[in-house]
């Protein structure tokens, strides 16, 4: 059973002192930023109730909205409090702790608690550690892949993760911005999509893969140091919804420079396929959210396992990498329009599927809340 509080955001009390620092920053201020991004106040008059928070410990931010979400709940480990959500008359102490445990929820981290993640579309146990200079670069590293999707593309998931980390320890010491990262990225982005014009697929390719790659860096950089900002989300999810088209379609322009151009009726095919796939399936995708509350790769196992090389940008780019190596670019764009029918195909018989059981009176909820405990 948990205390009713008020129903606005508690003020923000930490325990104790931590010089030792964050990606480039103390604890203290990581969440002093995590605590603006939830609309808390450092102003222990403003409201009734306070997040206690131990300045030892570090952890995913997943905790601090889930105790945010959950009046009286109070996180340990083992015997050392984490943080505790808990009105002004009861103090973070353990006595007092003991002495209202009745009217509180205690979770000790040691016993592996599992939390569904809706934003990152995950269902784990979030990190909580201590920090100190010699756990620094553990928790980082921790930090880093807490901030990973656990349903995405192949690439994204197993093939350069440790290149993304590297590279985002180097901008967090560079004190970077993940915009200033963002922009980096859209420029290779667009110098890719003018060499693939030109025929010039390996040179786009190393471009594309170092655009895909910083993709991946904005991203994890924003969430570890708590720097994630409207406009650079707009310009983030803007640049990788409208992109691939363009680069399906200037890849098959620069087929001529090969000696490998599609008919025109052959090239209109392709093109109709791709774009309208791409577009259909995005559509797809938005309608699922929208009716049923969570993303459609969340439903069911098998969602999960085809997002892993359903037909978007990053498993598109493995189908013509592949075409290339036998010199085969046009047979490449041909089998990345058969793929994306295919997609396509497969989310609509999904939506349609889901539909049918709405109308079963069956709830549609995702297999990843449906594992927890």
């Amino acid at each position: 059973m948990t205390t009713p509080l008020a129903s606005s955001p508690p003020s923000l009390s930490l325990i104790g002192a931590n010089p030792a620092l964050l990606w480039g920053m103390t604890n203290a201020e990581r969440l002093a930023r995590l605590a603006r991004a939830e609309g808390m106040t450092a102003d222990p008059e403003a409201t009734d109730a306070r997040l206690h928070v131990n300045l030892d410990y570090v952890f995913d931010p997943v905790w601090l909205r889930h105790v945010l979400a959950s009046p009286g709940m109070v996180v340990m480990d083992g015997d050392a409090l984490v943080m505790a959500h808990l009105p002004r008359s009861i103090a973070p102490s353990t006595d007092q702790i003991a002495a209202h445990r009745a009217t509180l929820t205690i979770i000790d981290y040691r016993d592996g608690p599992l939390i569904y993640n809706r934003q990152l579309r995950k269902l784990d146990c979030p990190f909580i550690q201590r920090l100190t200079p010699a756990t620094r670069r553990e928790i980082e590293r921790r930090s880093y892949f807490g901030a990973y999707k656990g349903v995405t593309d192949l690439l994204t998931k197993y093939l350069w993760p440790e290149l993304a980390l590297v590279l985002t320890r180097i901008a967090a010491q560079l004190r970077m911005t993940p915009n200033m990262v963002s922009v980096i990225g859209v420029t290779l982005c667009l110098l890719a999509t003018w060499l693939f014009a030109q025929g010039m697929y390996w040179t786009g390719f190393l471009s594309g893969f170092i655009f895909m790659v910083l993709d991946t860096v904005d991203g994890k950089l924003a969430r570890c140091t708590i720097t994630s900002s409207k406009w650079g989300n707009v310009i983030d999810h803007g640049v990788d919804l409208v992109h691939p088209p363009f680069w399906w379609y200037f890849w098959g322009t620069g087929l001529a420079y090969w000696g490998l151009a599609l008919s025109t009726r052959t090239f209109a095919l392709v093109m109709a396929a791709v774009i309208a796939g791409y577009v259909l399936q995005r559509l797809i995708e938005g309608m699922f959210l929208k009716d049923f509350g969570m993303d459609i790769h969340v439903w069911q196992r098998f969602d999960s396992q085809f997002r892993l090389i359903t037909a978007r940008r990053n498993p598109n780019m493995v189908i013509l990498f592949v075409s290339l190596l036998f010199g085969r670019p046009d047979i490449g764009l041909i089998a990345l329009a058969w793929w994306t029918v295919i997609s396509l195909i497969v989310h609509a018989v999904r939506l349609a599927q889901a539909y049918a059981v709405k109308r079963s009176g069956q709830p549609i909820v995702s297999w990843m809340e449906q594992a927890r405990p």
